[in-house]
């Protein structure tokens, strides 16, 4: 099955799947397309969420995708069922294979849950954590400085870490957690500073490996894994601007990417919403 898989994301975050898939799954073509035009999701409406969604779905369906990931956690909280019940290929999102991997990992069942204000708001990681033991103690933190500041490019450095530092404060304070999910795909790309400031006793969870896990096992399912022996080719899309979203793709892959094109995704009247 030669078709590409789709990746689509409110901005650069969901590169760090991509990097999972590609290690995971080394013969699959993958499309990315990030909505950094329109980047944080976190603070918008419900209504603009599911919007702006279904534009970048529309987008990659184009392209003749045989699965689609929704690697933004806040487009997944709010959108994602509506995806499933309504596309014909499969659509997977970030939040229960971040969850199932946080529950596997506590030992005494108090988890921290960074993400957007949208993600957040939804609720989406406590109610799957519940659904997988209800024992489980969350703790959520709205975090909506992480976002804009990685779309920046600011990665690293002391005022990274001060800004990392001041937004957990309440999380470290409040809390007895032994696990934090990182509850948008952005924040791996900060992950040591995270790990530094939270402390090296908590286990800090990105959902990216568990996704790419996910969809081997349903590719496998379906019989629809590439088996060729061509190169995979990838190609990624943006609908902002092209410098920063190039510089954070080729540092996360530390080479120079197939192909990068700017794009306008936005319409009057779409397709499946």
């Amino acid at each position: 099955m030669n078709k590409a898989i789709g990746v689509i994301d409110s901005g650069v975050g969901g590169l760090t799947v991509v990097h999972e898939l590609m290690r995971q799954l080394p013969k699959e073509s993958l499309i990315y397309l990030g909505d950094t035009l329109r980047c944080p999701y976190g603070p918008r409406s419900e209504e603009e969420i599911k919007k702006f969604t279904w534009e970048m779905a529309d987008f990659l369906l184009q392209k003749n995708i045989k699965l689609l990931v929704v690697a933004c956690n806040t487009a997944t909280a709010f959108t994602l069922e509506e995806l499933q019940q309504q596309l014909s290929i499969p659509v997977i999102g970030v939040i229960k294979p971040g969850a199932r991997a946080a529950v596997k990992f506590t030992t005494n069942s108090h988890i921290g849950v960074i993400g957007t204000e949208g993600t957040i708001r939804s609720n989406a990681y406590t109610k799957a954590l519940k659904s997988i033991d209800t024992g489980i103690h969350v703790n959520p933190l709205a975090c909506p400085l992480f976002v804009p500041m990685v779309e920046q490019g600011m990665l690293s450095g002391a005022e990274a870490e001060e800004m990392v530092e001041e937004t957990l404060s309440p999380m470290k304070e409040q809390s007895h957690i032994d696990t934090l999910i990182l509850g948008c795909t952005h924040y791996p790309l900060i992950k040591d500073t995270i790990q530094k400031v939270i402390s090296s006793q908590v286990k800090v969870i990105s959902s990216s490996e568990e996704t790419a896990r996910e969809v081997s096992t349903i590719l496998e399912f379906y019989d629809q894994l590439n088996e060729g022996e061509k190169s995979p080719a990838h190609r990624f899309y943006t609908t902002g601007e092209m410098g920063v979203f190039a510089k954070i793709t080729e540092g996360i892959f530390k080479e120079s990417a197939d192909y990068f094109e700017s794009v306008t995704i936005e319409k009057a009247v779409l397709l499946y919403y």
